[in-house]
């Protein structure tokens, strides 16, 4: 099978660039000497979590439940649920503790006396807000400290350490930018590991890490791992950030124009929301983009005038009124959004198709 072949809409995935991509972030924990411990939530499946492992990946990092079943029961025992603990699924923890070695997330005393009560060995994390602001606990508190204390004085606990997510770095635009959140990324959990074992508290990893934070970083001693997840594919998004070039990016959206009236100036793709979400992306562009459209794939050039500008279920709508039947290769705003909207990649090595990988996206129990 060639892409020419492929029904649209469908999800693509170049292996050249996603082998490039995962050999590089590699490198550079190596380089660093950090631990890589992937977020998977990107791609959600079991090859491209292969590839990492093979590489030298310590672990992985899921965001559901469901992920993390999937991914056990393909042989991947050590892995982080980066999410705060629900203290209703706790049931569902420890299942997976007596199958696999997981570790949980807190960040309030809520989460410690569910898992006080509920008396499993487990790993547990301490989040730390870093500047987000969307979870963890502030660094500088005394919360902090009567967490960590709670869960190092549990006799059935073990505390991990602590973990953060930079993730105001998707709001920076280029390499200076995303620098500065970079080391301030490091820096907060440096001074919060240090606050913590001053005041006698063992502390034994300290986690950080988003691509566009690890994409930058100049140093990270004192870091014990990395989790970024983005990497694999990148996006639009992390284009736009500077984070990445359009090279880089693995994954598009093959997608045929099924609509376009004479004189409307327009044109309608078979890639709605369903296909792309409705991550509205970068805002600064000039215009607005629901995904960039390819000029040239091989060359990495993108339509400069040409890109999506709003989305329904199914429907894409193109600022251009292109011929009906026309295939065109979307760049999506987020490629792990991108990618949970589809059941498997179509694994290309330029043309032909070579593969197909199940994108585990389970929702719920």
């Amino acid at each position: 099978m060639r892409i020419a072949d492929i029904p649209t809409p469908a999800l693509l995935l170049d292996l050249d660039r996603l082998e490039t991509n995962l050999v590089q972030m590699a490198e550079r924990a190596q380089h660093l000497g950090v631990r890589l411990r992937p977020h998977i939530k990107t791609h959600k499946c079991i090859e491209v979590a292969s590839r990492q492992r093979a590489l030298g990946a310590a672990g992985i990092t899921v965001s559901t439940l469901s992920e993390a079943r999937a991914f056990v029961e393909a042989g991947f025992t050590d892995l982080t649920w980066a999410f705060p603990l629900i203290p209703g699924r706790l049931d569902e923890v420890m299942d997976l503790a007596r199958r696999a070695r997981p570790a949980v997330l807190i960040d309030g005393p809520e989460a410690v006396a569910a898992l006080s009560a509920a008396g499993t060995a487990l790993r547990v994390f301490l989040k730390v807000d870093c500047g987000y602001h969307r979870a963890g606990v502030d660094p500088e508190g005394e919360l902090v400290l009567t967490l960590a204390r709670r869960l190092t004085d549990a006799d059935h606990l073990e505390f991990g350490g602590i973990l953060t997510h930079a993730g105001h770095s998707y709001h920076c635009r280029g390499h200076e930018a995303l620098l500065e959140v970079a080391r301030q990324e490091r820096d907060v959990m440096l001074a919060c590991a240090a606050r913590l074992r001053t005041a006698g508290i063992p502390t034994p990893t300290v986690s950080i890490g988003s691509t566009p934070t690890m994409s930058v970083i100049d140093d990270l001693v004192g870091i014990d791992e990395i989790r970024p997840g983005n990497y694999a594919f990148h996006d639009l998004s992390q284009v736009v950030f500077g984070a990445a070039s359009v090279a880089q990016c693995a994954l598009t959206v093959l997608s045929s124009v099924v609509s376009s009236q004479t004189g409307a100036g327009r044109s309608i793709v078979d890639a709605g929301a369903l296909a792309l979400s409705k991550d509205s992306g970068p805002t600064d562009l000039g215009h607005a983009t629901m995904g960039a459209v390819f000029a040239h794939y091989a060359s990495s050039r993108l339509e400069p005038e040409i890109h999506l500008t709003a989305l329904s279920q199914e429907h894409g709508h193109l600022n251009a009124e292109l011929p009906v039947g026309r295939r065109l290769r979307i760049l999506p705003n987020h490629s792990c959004l991108t990618a949970a909207q589809f059941d498997s990649y179509y694994v290309l090595q330029g043309e032909r198709v070579v593969d197909r990988w199940r994108v585990h996206r389970a929702r719920g129990g």
